[in-house]
């Protein structure tokens, strides 16, 4: 047990109509490691992990409780979150350095095979419609709300062998944005800047075929400074499969035969032949009378087929990958089985914040973000501290502001410009 002596600081008195003895105060010296609100950064730290990984708040709360912590489940609320939100901050305060200039390139990335996988996921978010007014029996007017469906965008970086799989000993990065396709994209371009991708021996995109990530990927490229030599591109195998199935299924062939061309093509498509696929299945609806009904899905292939997304042959020959499994898994264990469930809606900042953590626990990399959390909120500007005498050192009093996340959500997140 260490037994500290620190000076005290009590917050500015409120002035207006809620003025009054000030509430809450803090120790400047023990701020900088993580004491504030009532918390240390352990407490902090266990308590948004154990909300982080279990389904629900209320058994972490339970599972706080077995370990000898007799926290309410609000206060579990409130430590998680606002972790969450120090760690929007942090990362907000990156992207702006990055956009400045200011962010060095790294060197993780020199000499390595490098897997940049995105794609969107689902979650119930909760919007106020009318405030409550007043408490308990005293309450005149009950709180409203709505619950509307939005995608976060998930990014997924990684290392990969020869072989194109990855790395055992390696960790992922996973990130995520709420700001629509243009945030998360900067997002990618930042982490893969960071990490010195630009010096990686080769870095492959793998994706569906959702247009706001092929659009933008060329963008990523240059403003990253990747070699366009040294980059690679794939529709995902199962996608594409799946587009050849909806094609063959139009034609209305009967069960056996449907199934023995559908294994031709799929062999096909595997050896690189994706044209010879796309004139059999034009063929075969010519043939039928089926060109109309299959005209989407024979469109979607050979936009990527003219693209150079679906040379399966040549990637497996390199070693590299064609499946965008991770980002599928990466979906599913950090949103689904936690942000997305029955009867679930969230504030949206307490679910990117969430997402965060999530992704920080489950590729282990929980401690670095704690860390980058507690630097970001004494070297970021966050804590304010204003004297208010230099003469007498011990009348110090501390104004503390903690900056939400900017810029705000906007209306239509889709239709942001990809800065220069």
């Amino acid at each position: 047990m260490l037994w500290v002596s620190a000076l005290y600081c009590a917050p500015q008195p409120p002035r207006g109509k809620r003025q009054g003895e000030p509430k809450g105060g803090l120790r400047p010296e023990l701020a900088v490691f993580g004491f504030h609100d009532g918390q240390s950064a352990a407490l902090t730290s266990l308590v948004a992990r154990q909300s982080t990984l279990m389904p629900s708040f209320e058994l972490a709360r339970q599972e706080l409780a077995r370990r000898g912590l007799g926290l309410d489940v609000k206060a579990v609320h409130r430590a998680t979150h606002g972790l969450g939100r120090q760690l929007l901050i942090a990362r907000r305060c990156d992207l702006e350095r990055y956009r400045s200039g200011q962010m060095p390139a790294g060197t993780e990335f020199a000499g390595k095979r490098i897997v940049a996988q995105l794609d969107g996921g689902r979650i119930r978010l909760r919007k106020v419609t009318r405030k409550q007014k007043g408490k308990g029996k005293a309450r005149k007017q009950k709180r409203r709300y709505k619950g509307t469906w939005r995608e976060p965008k998930l990014l997924t970086i990684y290392e990969i062998d020869n072989n194109g799989q990855k790395v055992s000993k390696s960790r992922a990065r996973i990130d995520g944005s709420f700001q629509g396709p243009d945030e998360i994209m900067e997002l990618l371009a930042m982490h893969l800047h960071r990490l010195g991708a630009a010096s990686a021996e080769v870095v492959v995109f793998v994706s569906d075929g959702a247009p706001w990530i092929w659009e933008r990927l060329a963008w990523v490229v240059k403003r990253v400074g990747l070699d366009e030599s040294k980059v690679a591109y794939a529709l995902d195998w199962c996608h594409a499969l799946h587009h050849v199935g909806l094609a063959l299924a139009a034609v209305g062939l009967p069960a056996d035969e449907h199934r023995r061309v559908f294994k031709k093509l799929r062999k096909w498509l595997k050896k690189g032949m994706a044209a010879a696929v796309l004139n059999e299945l034009e063929r075969l609806g010519g043939k039928h009378g089926a060109l109309e009904a299959m005209a989407t899905p024979v469109a979607y292939l050979d936009r990527h087929l003219a693209a150079g997304h679906l040379e399966y042959d040549e990637l497996q020959s390199r070693g590299l990958p064609i499946g965008s499994g991770a980002i599928e898994s990466a979906i599913r264990r950090v949103i689904n089985l936690r942000l997305k469930g029955n009867g679930m809606m969230w504030y949206e900042d307490n679910a990117e914040g969430m997402l965060l953590l999530r992704a920080a626990a489950l590729t282990g990399r929980w401690e670095e973000a704690l860390d980058r959390a507690l630097k970001s909120k004494w070297q970021d500007g966050q804590l304010d501290w204003i004297w208010t005498s230099p003469d007498m050192p011990f009348q110090l009093k501390a104004k503390v502001e903690i900056k939400p996340p900017v810029p705000q959500v906007q209306s239509e997140p889709e239709d942001r410009q990809i800065p220069a």
